[in-house]
């Protein structure tokens, strides 16, 4: 879903917003509480699934609505 480096690189900017390291041993939940950042891999899943509300909801005739109602 999301890649590994993006999870990461979101979790190192918020340990240093808050000027802690690896060594302390903060779990990356109290870490993204205190610095009240949603975790990326949730934000992504979020937003695919609110795109696919978006397709479905189309009425123009385009095939994104039809290829999910489709049944042979």
């Amino acid at each position: 879903m999301v890649p590994k480096k993006a999870q990461s690189h979101s979790g190192g900017m918020a340990r240093a917003m808050l000027g802690v390291s690896l060594r302390d041993q903060i779990r990356n939940v109290e870490i993204r509480r205190r610095t009240r950042v949603t975790d990326i891999a949730q934000r992504v899943a979020k937003l695919k699934w609110q795109w696919a509300k978006h397709i479905v909801r189309r009425k123009d005739g385009r095939w994104g609505p039809k290829v999910l109602e489709w049944q042979p």
